[in-house]
């Protein structure tokens, strides 16, 4: 798999976080894609795919989705990669979408908004 669906998820968070966090995000919350780990990079690819082929057998409806329905799907499937790389996550990685701060449901919804323009033009 190319970098791209990973860079394309991750300049999406990077925007997200910006635009959402209050205050100051911790530097690995805007690390650029170079400095990212790989396990993170792979996961975003993993999560970037999953949208693309939703949206993809959903024939663009997900256009018709709230912007919580969006991010609750981005957010489940990162919960999926966080379990599928770390036998005993810290909580805060696999935390429910009630559970997840504001920012962070914002910033998930936009990610999945950014994967969706970039698919269906």
């Amino acid at each position: 798999m190319s970098d791209e669906p990973g860079r394309l998820f991750r300049d999406a968070w990077i925007a997200g976080v910006t635009k959402h966090f209050p205050g100051e995000p911790k530097p690995g919350y805007i690390a650029p894609w170079t400095e990212t780990p790989a396990w993170e990079r792979a996961a975003a690819a993993a999560v970037c795919d999953q949208v693309r082929q939703f949206i993809e057998r959903s024939g663009g409806q997900t256009v018709r989705l709230t912007r919580e329905q969006k991010g609750r799907f981005v957010a489940i499937c990162w919960i999926a990669q966080i379990y599928r790389r770390f036998e005993s996550p810290k909580a805060s990685y696999v935390a429910d979408w009630e559970d997840l701060p504001a920012w962070q449901r914002e910033t998930d919804a936009d990610i999945f908004e950014a994967i969706e323009r970039h698919f269906l033009g």
